[in-house]
């Protein structure tokens, strides 16, 4: 920590409000104070507030004046794209929502979307300027830090020793943004992460001063219940007295998995229930921009009729558009009772301690963000607590309380916590539920407290506290929280202080402080999870994964683990991959290794990279060990350190993007354990080892540096021989896949010797590439293959080489970025243009295959898209026109990206001239053009994307009376998944087995 530093600075970076508590290094937790943040409030008046708005909003050129340029301008704003944040943005985005960035945390932890990319507002149109989720939170801390600069002239805050909260469950992919976003915005490098309940705890803990011990006395488990805007946090603190009588000691037992519900969904669930006053019915849906504006008008009416004092009821008003500003304006009366019913029924209702989330979507997806399917945090919470029942009794079953939804990434433990692989089964038995009962009863908590914004509306707060004791069968004590909105940025402060203040006394000495006395226990408990590390099943086993224990559960920050007793084979100059879980039940040890059954277990983005070789070599392998810290500030960092020469070390980092296949498919590390613990690719590693070396080995014979000739036919056949080898090309796995993918790029040079080496080399390195995302370091592999786009085909001559070069750029499309894509769509344009004549076909291959590349192409601009499908609709009127157009146009159109973020989609008016296209053919004679039709019409749920409401009954009505398939009439119905057959149909090939895309 800087010996320089004047103050502890804490920092609620929170969903709806941001908050800074600080106080001098040589004071006292008493003496915590927060900063008033200066923002605007209007065109003409800048305020200070305690609470800053996590809000900004994007203004059109000139729209702001000059106001945005103060207080301070907010970073990335210009005169082009005029920013503001604050009270201000959040006014002028509640009239004019498609403008305005709110939720921009929930969106830094939502592992579906590419979370460096502008993609908010979501769903505005191409005139609103946007910000990524991590810039948008980089300019709200920016704004924090120039507001404490202006403030502190002779203390900037980069010197300052500062805590940024962050949600207790959120993983290292968001914490790892989190503090990327805190380094853009100027906070400083050795900043730490502190979880928001043990912050908003350790708040408590300072206003109780000299008193805390006996207000404490008769507490032995305390859960904090922290519900912000957009996340509810759960964790349970283990008290027990100290001693020497002095204070208690703390310990932080047990933490929930990631659930996004927060005031947010309350905002998006009253929305839903008024929306039919609006939309001239039930079945009715408002326009995006509209529905937008009304979630505003719910949120103020909501903290207002929720508050104390409140009044019986509030209007909420929705002016008309255009013309008809005032013929089309309504308003309809939000009753107190109403509001208290549909949020605290439908938020907490009633639950048993047997109850489990359901699996049914409720009338809460909306503005793109992943909710969970139940919104009732009361069943996430029973849930919670029966995992932790499990953990204390000893690892017993939990799945007697309820099986939770979801699967392996979000359930409860089931199996033992020694990491065993005595499963429990579905079938229970009265004495078994009871057994279980009887023990979560006995490790349920006594003392609660709440933190968050929600817990205004007392409502909330009483039916909490209820549910506990009645699940008791004794009153719970709710510890008082006076202040729940900057309760966080105070208890971060606190906790700086006191890690200062304890790590430091050398430097308080100097400053001339005296000796302070601490009266402030810190909170222990370490990291909140166990991090493991997934390897494959050994021969003779089920075949299951296996996890290696990196970081037990509980270690405390700063501890450095070395697992001596387990080395790998680093391949350096190559990508090496570690797939990571973590779980927040059972004990273990660093180095165990259990089987990776059961649930409990939570995916990691991997840890990954590309290490350099030594110089003068391409690659080369060394023996490792694995190194593991809880950092100081928060983060699980993982190395590799030569057990030749411990001075050499590469650390992996994290990725920040999400990963698609679920845990215990995760079987594949590119690292290899060097005792037995060797990476594979099928259930058997020993054989699976085996196939894939010969089949490496078919691929150096035909593609190596040998000085033999091959045979034409055996080249040819190289595909057959694979298959006879490896099975049929559609079960090979994802791990083999990219395995063979690796052989085929570092063979890419031998491509050239014939056409016919070409053409297989094309062909295979597509299809085990495809679809250019969905493993890790494929972003590396698609890289290497770019290299060879502008070297062209070494054999132009031949148009079957044609055909192979179109379908392997169109089988790795989606791996590829904006500008890579925009290179192809030149090309490929030209090509198509000169194929239409006659003269020119043979000599660029398949117009077929150039157009399906063409409509491939999901991360270019939309606008290209809409030309380049107005070419085709003038296309098809030419009879010798092929009808697989029309299932060009339906990809370039279609609601869902199949690999692309969703805001590269088409917005639906400027899809509408397509989907009229299609609606203006015989569907029973022209299936391609009703499949389009589909993709065009198909429901999403987001209504940003959806076509409107009529459209979509039209096309059910067309698809009804031509005999379409069910499946299709149930898309434009219903938001569905798709189904293999026509997943493949859409993306043009099959996706690999397990692979699902986002």
């Amino acid at each position: 920590m800087a010996t320089t530093a004047r103050y502890a600075v804490g920092i609620d970076l929170g969903t709806s409000h941001t908050a800074l508590a600080y106080a001098e290094l040589t004071g006292s937790a008493q003496d915590i104070r927060l900063l008033p943040l200066p923002q605007r409030v209007s065109p003409a008046e800048v305020q200070a507030d305690a609470l800053l708005p996590s809000a900004r909003y994007q203004g059109a050129p000139g729209e702001l004046g000059d106001a945005w340029r103060t207080p301070w301008p907010p970073r990335g704003a210009s005169d082009a794209a005029p920013a503001v944040i604050g009270r201000w943005a959040r006014e002028l985005g509640a009239a004019t929502p498609q403008r305005l960035v709110a939720s921009a945390k929930s969106w830094l932890s939502h592992p579906g979307v590419d979370r460096t990319a502008p993609i908010l507002p979501w769903g505005a149109g191409e005139d609103v300027a946007k910000i990524s989720p991590l810039e948008a939170s980089a300019g709200t801390l920016a704004h924090v830090r120039a507001a404490w600069d202006a403030a502190h002239p002779d203390a900037p805050l980069a010197d300052q020793v500062v805590a940024l909260t962050v949600p207790a469950s959120f993983d290292e992919g968001a914490r790892a943004l989190t503090l990327q976003a805190a380094g853009l915005a100027g906070l400083p490098a050795s900043l730490q992460l502190l979880e928001e309940p043990k912050a908003a705890f350790h708040d408590w803990l300072v206003l109780q001063g000299e008193q805390l011990a006996d207000r404490l006395a008769g507490s032995r488990l305390v859960l904090v219940v922290d519900v912000g805007g957009g996340t509810t946090d759960l964790t349970l603190v283990r008290i027990e007295p100290s001693q020497d009588g002095g204070l208690p000691v703390l310990t932080r037992t047990a933490v929930g998995e990631h659930l996004m519900l927060g005031g947010d969904n309350m905002d998006l669930a009253l929305a839903h229930r008024l929306e039919p006053h609006f939309a001239g019915g039930e079945g009715q849906r408002l326009a995006p921009a509209r529905f937008a504006e009304l979630v505003q008008r719910c949120r103020a009416a909501k903290e207002r009729l929720l508050a104390n004092n409140a009044p019986a009821a509030l209007p909420i008003t929705l002016l008309g558009t255009g013309s008809k500003l005032l013929a089309q304006t309504r308003s309809v009366q939000l009753a107190q009772g109403d509001v208290r019913q549909w949020v605290v029924e439908g938020f907490l209702p009633p639950a048993a301690l047997h109850d489990v989330p359901t699996r049914r979507q409720g009338a809460l997806r909306g503005l793109g963000l992943p909710y969970p399917q139940d919104a009732a945090i009361s069943r996430h919470l029973v849930q919670f607590l029966a995992l932790h029942a499990a953990q204390e009794g000893g690892g017993a079953d939990a799945d007697a309380v309820g099986r939770p939804a979801g699967g392996a990434a979000n359930g409860a433990v089931n199996g033992a916590a020694d990491g065993s692989a005595n499963a429990a089964t579905d079938r229970r038995t009265d004495a078994g539920a009871g057994a279980t009962l009887n023990r979560l009863h006995g490790a349920l908590p006594d003392t609660l407290l709440l933190n968050g914004g929600v817990f205004h509306a007392h409502a909330l707060a009483e039916r909490l506290a209820q549910l506990l004791t009645g699940w008791r069968g004794a009153p719970v004590q709710v510890l008082h929280n006076p202040h729940p909105d900057w309760a966080v940025a105070r208890g971060a402060a606190a906790h700086a202080l006191t890690q200062y203040q304890s790590n430091r006394p050398d430097v308080l000495a100097e400053q001339g402080s005296n000796a302070i006395k601490q009266i402030v226990p810190r909170i222990g408990g370490g990291s909140a999870r166990s991090y493991w590390l997934v390897l494959p099943g050994k021969s003779g086993t089920s075949g299951a994964p296996q996890a290696l224990c990196l970081l037990p559960r509980g270690t405390e920050e700063g501890t450095r683990l070395v697992l001596s007793g387990r080395r790998f084979a680093l391949r350096l100059g190559q990508p090496v991959r570690f797939a990571l879980v973590a779980r927040s039940q059972g004990q273990a040890q660093a180095g165990q290794i259990v089987p990776l059954a059961g649930e409990g277990w939570v995916e990691l983005p991997p840890a990954s990279t590309v290490l350099p070789a030594p110089q003068g070599r391409a690659s080369a392998r060394i023996e490792v060990q694995l190194q593991t810290t809880m950092t100081e500030v928060g983060t699980l960092e993982v190395r590799c350190v030569s057990v030749d020469d411990p001075a050499q070390s590469w650390r992996l980092p994290f990725t920040v993007r999400g990963v698609v296949q679920d845990a215990a498919d995760s079987s594949k590390t590119i690292a290899s354990g060097a005792d037995g613990t060797s990476a594979g690719a099928e259930n058997d590693p020993d054989s699976a080892t085996a196939r894939l070396l010969e089949a490496e080995g078919l691929l150096e014979r035909i593609f190596g540096t040998q000085a033999q000739e091959v045979a034409p036919r055996d080249v040819r056949q190289l595909r057959q021989s694979l298959q006879k080898l490896l099975g049929p090309r559609e079960q090979w796995s994802l791990p083999l896949l990219r395995a063979l993918a690796d052989a085929l790029l570092a063979r890419a040079r031998r491509r050239r010797r014939t056409p016919e080496h070409e053409r297989a080399w094309l062909n295979l390195t597509g299809w085990c590439l495809r679809p250019g995302v969905g493993a890790e370091l494929d972003g590396w592999r698609v890289g290497q293959l770019w290299q060879l786009w502008p070297q062209g085909l070494a054999h132009p001559q031949d148009p079957a080489n044609w055909t192979e070069w179109w379908v392997l750029w169109r089988r790795v499309a989606a791996g590829l970025h904006e500008a890579q894509q925009m290179e192809v769509l030149e090309q490929v344009a030209g090509c198509m243009q000169r194929t239409v004549e006659r003269s020119a076909r043979a000599r660029w291959g398949s117009y077929d295959d150039m157009l399906r590349l063409f409509a491939a192409m999901e991360a270019v601009p939309w606008e290209y898209r809409r030309e380049m499908g107005q070419w085709m609709l003038q296309r098809l009127k030419r009879p010798d026109e092929p009808q697989h157009t029309w299932w060009a146009i339906g990809r370039l159109a279609a609601r869902t990206a199949l690999a692309a973020n969703a805001h590269r989609v088409m917005p639906p008016a400027a899809a509408q001239e397509f989907l009229d296209a299609t609606l203006a053919q015989d569907w029973r004679k022209n299936e391609h053009a009703m499949f389009a039709a589909v993709q065009i019409a198909r429901r999403t749920g987001e209504r940003t994307l959806d076509v409107p409401d009529a459209m979509r009954t039209q096309v059910l009505n067309r698809l009804q009376a031509s005999g379409a398939p069910a499946r299709w009439q149930e898309q434009v119905r219903e938001v569905v998944q798709l189904e293999a057959e026509d997943r493949q149909r859409s993306l043009g090939d099959s996706l690999p087995p397990g692979l699902v895309l986002l």
